[in-house]
C-alpha cells in the first residue's frame, strides 16, 4: 500500500508538471514547490557562476556585438519573405551588406547567379566561408572584408541587406549615389526610420529624409519584422523597404536641393513665408546670390557633395523635426550684430513667394513636384541655396 501511494503521488506530480509545462513561469513555480515538499531547495533562476553582464553566446560560439549592430535574423520564414519580395532573378548579381552568419546569404545563393557580400567582422567572414564551403554554391560567393562606408561598390543588379541601424542614412545615400545602375535595394531598417523614409506629403512623419530619398528613388514599405525574429533581439522593431533608383536622376543640383529642403524643414509646420523672412536667412541667401553672380566655381563633384549633405545621421532623422535648429540661430548671440539683407533682395524674395503662392504653404504638406517648382522659381530669380 505504501508503494502504491508513492506511485500515485509521483503520478500526480507528473500530471501537475505536464499541465503547467506550457508556461515557463508556472512550471518553475510548481517544480520549486515539489522540491521544497521533498526537503530539497528550489532551483536558482540564474546559475551562481553566471554574471548579469555575461555576453550572449550562441551555439556557433560567436559573441554578437550589439555595439556593432549585429542582430542576426533567425526566422527562416522572414528570410524567405525578404528574398521573395526582393524578386531575385537567376541572372542577378546580388550585393549583400553585413551577411553575418549567412542565413540570408544561403537563400540568395540558391536563387541568384552570384552574391557579393561585404562584411567588416573577420569572425563572420570565417563563419560564412565555413558555411558555404563544400556546398554547390561555394563558387557563387565572393566575400569582401572591409567597412562598407569605405568600400567602393562593385557592379550589382540588386542589393539585399540587413544593415546596422547606425548606418541607415549614410548607407542609403551612398547606394543612391552609386554611378552604376542597379534595379533595386531591399534593406532592413529600424521601423521608425523606415516609416520616415517612406512617408508621403501630409503624413506626420514626413521630413527632410523622406523628401531627399524620394527625389532619388521610389520608396516602398514591404513588411514589418518584430524584434523577436533576431538574435540577440534589438530594442525596437524593424521594417523592410524597397528602393528603386530613378533613372536618369532628376535634373536638379543636389546641393541646391538639399539647402532648400533643409531651410524649409527647419520648422516643418511653420509657413515658408515665415522661414524665408528671417534676417539671418535673407542675409545668407543674398550672400549665395552674390557668389553665384560673381561666377564662383562649383564643387568638383556637385552630385557627391550634395548627396553627402543629404545623408543626415540617424539621430537627427529620428528626432521630431520641430527640434531641429533653423537657420535663424534660435536667438543665440542676441548681442552680436547680425548681417542684414538689402531691401532690394528682400523684395526679390517677396516677389517669388507672392508669384508662387508659397508664403502660406508648409513644408510638411508639399509634394516633390511642388518643392521642385518652388526651387526653380527661386533659382530663376537668382536666389540660391548652396554657396
Amino acid at each position: 500500500e505504501a508503494a502504491a501511494a508513492g506511485r500515485r503521488a509521483c503520478g500526480e506530480a507528473a500530471g501537475g508538471l505536464s499541465a503547467v509545462r506550457g508556461s515557463s513561469g508556472a512550471y518553475r513555480a510548481h517544480a520549486d514547490a515539489l522540491a521544497e515538499r521533498r526537503g530539497g531547495r528550489a532551483r536558482r533562476k540564474t546559475p551562481r557562476h553566471v554574471k548579469p553582464s555575461t555576453p550572449l553566446l550562441f551555439p556557433l560560439g560567436i559573441e554578437f556585438l550589439k555595439s556593432r549592430g549585429q542582430h542576426i535574423l533567425k526566422n527562416p520564414a522572414v528570410v524567405t519573405a525578404i528574398v521573395d519580395k526582393a524578386g531575385v532573378k537567376p541572372t542577378d548579381v546580388v550585393l549583400e551588406i553585413g551577411p553575418g552568419t549567412g542565413n540570408l546569404t544561403m537563400q540568395l545563393l540558391a536563387r541568384a547567379k552570384k552574391v557579393i557580400a561585404i562584411e567588416v567582422d573577420p569572425r563572420m567572414v570565417l563563419e560564412l566561408q565555413r558555411r558555404v564551403a563544400g556546398t554547390p554554391h561555394a563558387g557563387q560567393l565572393e566575400v569582401i572584408r572591409g567597412d562598407v562606408m569605405r568600400t567602393e561598390f562593385p557592379y550589382f543588379d540588386l542589393c539585399v541587406a540587413n544593415i546596422p541601424y547606425q548606418l541607415s542614412s549614410p548607407l542609403t545615400f551612398k547606394l543612391l549615389s552609386h554611378p552604376l545602375p542597379f534595379r533595386a535595394a531591399v534593406i532592413m531598417y529600424q521601423h521608425e526610420f523606415a516609416m520616415r523614409l517612406a512617408a508621403r506629403a501630409g503624413d506626420s512623419l514626413y521630413c527632410r529624409l523622406a523628401v531627399n530619398a524620394q527625389l532619388l528613388a521610389r520608396v516602398t514599405h514591404l513588411l514589418k519584422v518584430g524584434r523577436n525574429n533576431f538574435r540577440p533581439p534589438p530594442k525596437v522593431d524593424s521594417s523592410v523597404v524597397r528602393l528603386e533608383p530613378r533613372r536618369p536622376p532628376p535634373p536638379v543640383h543636389f546641393g541646391e536641393w538639399d539647402g532648400f529642403v533643409r531651410l524649409a524643414f527647419g520648422r516643418k509646420n511653420r509657413t515658408l513665408g515665415a522661414a524665408f523672412r528671417t534676417a539671418t536667412t535673407l542675409a545668407l541667401l543674398e550672400a549665395n546670390a552674390s557668389a553665384a553672380a560673381a561666377g564662383a566655381p562649383a564643387a568638383a563633384d556637385a552630385v557627391a557633395a550634395g548627396l553627402a549633405g543629404m545623408a543626415v545621421d540617424d539621430a537627427k532623422a529620428i528626432v521630431a523635426d520641430d527640434d531641429v535648429m533653423s537657420l535663424d540661430g534660435g536667438g543665440r548671440g542676441g548681442n552680436k550684430r547680425r548681417p542684414k539683407a538689402s531691401d532690394a533682395f528682400k523684395a526679390r524674395v517677396e516677389a517669388v513667394l507672392a508669384s508662387t503662392g508659397a508664403a502660406d504653404l508648409r513644408a510638411a504638406k508639399l509634394s516633390q513636384d511642388e518643392f521642385m517648382r518652388l526651387l526653380a522659381a527661386f533659382n530663376a530669380a537668382g536666389i540660391h541655396f548652396a554657396a
